[in-house]
């Protein structure tokens, strides 16, 4: 199964993208959820069969993906513990 790993980078210019094992792999930066939505799109149509989302998407995030997707693939995303909030409010710049 192909895999892909979208996370959240707001200094970004435009969407990085970069893969390993012969792309079987693949790791997208994107500016925000919109981004990440279309990418997700993208990647579902290229033959990805599973997409997990940095924390910074939050579950609201995620499941707009879920929503972009048609919920035709697994989508999760990372979680963290809640005393890590404050610290992720500050790099992220989410709530």
């Amino acid at each position: 199964m192909r895999f892909a790993f979208i996370f959240i980078c707001q200094d970004l210019g435009g969407v990085e993208r970069t893969s390993v094992r012969g792309g079987d792999s693949v790791f997208i930066g994107v500016r925000d959820v919109d981004e990440g939505c279309s990418e997700a799109v993208r990647l579902v149509k290229d033959g990805i069969g599973c997409i997990e989302l940095c924390g910074a998407f939050g579950i609201d995030g995620c499941r707009r993906v879920i929503e972009a997707t048609g919920g035709n693939i697994p989508v999760g995303y990372i979680t963290r513990p809640p005393e890590m909030d404050a610290a992720y409010a500050r790099a992220f710049g989410t709530d």
